[in-house]
């Protein structure tokens, strides 16, 4: 599936790329999703897709008020059911340390953005995609994950 870049970051954003990624595999029986918790990652409308995707009939609440949709936190709880078709995995918060696309998008700095010159937010977003483009072509290849579990010294 080819990289998403668009002007906005909102609800329905999220929702339509989540829903593009899982239309690249109709087999696949679940899915694990890693995120962090932007208030876009436990929206009304998703949980309302992945209930109707995990085939779950029951009153979801109104937001704000009742139920599973009262809450970000109720959100969250019913977002992460391991039963659902869609599981969403959420990193901690305060701790982007901990979440690997922070390594990447330092690299995406480094490399394009930080001494780049651009003559719109068009030619911006094409200069993005193709270096997205460029570096699974050549550079792409797991993180390795150096931490031992030792507690940090303050």
């Amino acid at each position: 599936m080819a990289p998403y870049a668009g002007p906005t970051r909102t609800e329905e954003d999220f929702l339509a790329h989540v829903q593009a990624v899982i239309a690249t595999d109709l087999k696949a029986v679940r899915w694990h999703v890693v995120c962090d918790n932007l208030n876009i990652h436990q929206s009304e409308s998703l949980v309302r897709w992945v209930a109707q995707l995990s085939g779950i009939q029951e009153d979801l609440g109104v937001k704000g008020e009742c139920g599973i949709l009262a809450s970000m936190a109720s959100r969250a709880a019913f977002l992460t059911d391991p039963t659902h078709a869609v599981v969403f995995h959420y990193t901690p918060k305060h701790s982007s340390w901990l979440n690997q696309i922070e390594i990447w998008l330092s690299i995406l700095v480094r490399k394009l953005l930080k001494r780049g010159s651009f003559t719109s937010v068009e030619d911006l977003q094409a200069r993005v995609l193709a270096f997205i483009d460029y570096y699974n072509q050549t550079m792409a290849k797991p993180f390795k994950w150096t931490y031992q579990g030792k507690a940090f010294m303050a």
